[in-house]
């Protein structure tokens, strides 16, 4: 059970470096992408994109399961149905070349329908190739994917909303007058939270392996933020949260010009459209300068923080949180 003291404000999350690495991880893995300018695709099932994606997967994996049959060799690879699309391609174009470029054939569960990808051939080479392609194209397509869910500690003790509250009451009595400064862009204090990191989870299977995971982490981690750097770093090592920084930045969001506009928003929203495009939205501002200095140490409270959420983006609870799809609890 960790206890925290609330002396500091924070305003909103840090923009995404969308600048990828030139290392990325898939399963524990690791794959060199070589340098290519990035494109913008009307398709994402796309001939074209299917050849930039591999680029940087033409080195197969030694280290994938493959299973010697009386027919030659077979692996599997397990992904959400949602994702199955992007083998496929446009007219089963990606899967053809696939197939086509490494000697294999697979065999792909019908859309809305769970089940694992299957790779035969025969050549064992061939195999890990064609799933060492596949790994990437469902990597390239997931960090693509808006996000679903976030990991987060809940701050709905009443104290720490009441403070909350107080805390909204006097920056508008004292700074109503800066810039952009009004009452629509202060957080719900019914959902307040630390957020952890923010998840992409397609499907049941992985909000599943999600609780199995923190309920792995309970009993590993002590201090707070210890915990919160290696329950991250699981994560980012399985795939489900994209590496963006070498520690969490702990925070809770308290004012963010997203809600002037939807008092839904969380904070962040992902830079891709759904057709694979990437966007620039520059973010309304306001003068928090003011703010800064007179409040720098409001205290906001005190409260034990015994569980951690995997918190659902656009739901609501009958308590006014966002929804929890599961949660370990250390208490």
């Amino acid at each position: 059970m960790q206890h925290l003291d609330f002396t500091r404000t924070s305003f909103g999350e840090s923009v995404m470096d969308v600048l990828r690495p030139q290392i990325i991880t898939i399963d524990g893995r690791n794959y060199r992408k070589n340098p290519i300018q990035e494109k913008n695709y009307p398709h994402e099932e796309d001939e074209g994109f299917y050849q930039d994606s591999m680029e940087y997967s033409d080195e197969p994996c030694d280290a994938y399961e493959v299973e010697q049959t009386p027919q030659g060799f077979r692996a599997t690879v397990s992904a959400p149905s949602l994702l199955y699309k992007h083998i496929v391609g446009k007219r089963g174009d990606t899967k053809k070349k696939i197939e086509m470029e490494t000697k294999t054939s697979i065999s792909i569960p019908k859309p809305g329908q769970e089940g694992e990808i299957v790779i035969t051939g025969q050549h064992r080479n061939g195999v890990i190739s064609a799933r060492t392609r596949i790994d990437v194209l469902l990597d390239t397509f997931r960090r693509r994917q808006p996000f679903t869910h976030f990991l987060s500690f809940f701050l709905n003790e009443v104290e720490v909303q009441e403070r909350f509250l107080k805390f909204q009451e006097e920056v508008l009595e004292k700074c109503s007058m800066d810039r952009g400064v009004d009452s629509s862009i202060f957080q719900n204090p019914k959902k307040l939270h630390l957020t952890i990191g923010m998840l992409v989870l397609l499907s049941e299977q992985e909000i599943q392996q999600t609780c199995e995971i923190l309920q792995r982490c309970k009993e590993e981690f002590i201090k707070l933020q210890e915990l919160v750097d290696r329950v991250l770093e699981r994560f980012q090592t399985l795939g489900l949260i994209v590496k963006e920084w070498t520690s969490v930045k702990l925070h809770a969001t308290v004012m963010n010009t997203l809600l002037r506009k939807d008092p839904s928003a969380e904070g962040r929203y992902n830079l891709y459209t759904a057709d694979g495009k990437y966007i620039f939205k520059e973010r309304e501002s306001f003068d928090g300068r003011n703010i800064l200095k007179t409040f720098e140490n409001f205290y906001f409270g005190s409260l034990k923080l015994n569980s951690i959420h995997i918190s659902q983006r656009f739901t609501v609870d009958s308590f006014g949180n966002y929804a929890s799809c599961g949660q370990v609890d250390f208490s």
